[in-house]
């Protein structure tokens, strides 16, 4: 089993990544492989909107001067994806809407490529947006037919200056129940399998 996160901030190693790599160490705990990519001065473009994807069926964006098609074929060899980013103008960056368009197309283009994988959203902010942003991340995973593991609260870190959120105890709580809950979907599911 294993799980691919990535980390839509354009800020590497900041708040978002934090979150994640806490996440991610919880996993590895319990024996599930992990990969962390951070998106921060990869250049992601957005959907070109020219159906191509559609066209070739090839589980592959056409675009093909950024990482986007590296990241839709390791979603697709993962069991769980986590997609983080911090809060931009009460929602998820740039980066990140940009792979949700270009993975989200590509994976319905091709039978649905994420269809019970399990999946989740994490978030950091400074102040608002923060439910904005969790529904942003959410719609993919929604409509890409994914499990959502739930946990005691929603999966929201609060800091602005690097590392604040590890002074977010709630937070960090939170993501603690998060990553249990994600290893026993995950393990509940291989055993099905």
């Amino acid at each position: 089993m294993n799980v691919i996160a990535i980390n839509g901030s354009a800020r590497k190693d900041g708040n978002t990544a934090i979150m994640l790599k806490n996440l991610l160490g919880k996993l590895e705990k319990e024996g599930i492989g992990t990969e962390l990519v951070q998106l921060a001065g990869k250049n992601v473009h957005g959907c070109l909107a020219c159906f191509k994807c559609i066209e070739n069926k090839d589980s592959q964006c056409s675009y093909t001067k950024d990482i986007v098609n590296e990241l839709i074929e390791k979603m697709i060899g993962a069991d769980g994806i986590v997609i983080g980013s911090p809060v931009y103008f009460a929602d998820i960056t740039s980066e990140t809407k940009a792979l949700i368009d270009r993975a989200g197309m590509v994976a319905r283009a091709n039978g649905h490529l994420f269809r019970r994988k399990v999946g989740a959203a994490v978030v950091a902010k400074r102040r608002g947006g923060a439910m904005h942003a969790l529904d942003s991340i959410n719609h993919l995973l929604q409509i890409s037919q994914m499990i959502i593991p739930g946990s005691i609260y929603w999966n929201v870190g609060i800091g602005r200056q690097r590392g604040e959120v590890e002074s977010d105890e709630e937070g960090m709580l939170t993501r603690n129940v998060l990553a249990e809950n994600m290893a026993w979907l995950l393990k509940a599911i291989d055993k099905q399998g």
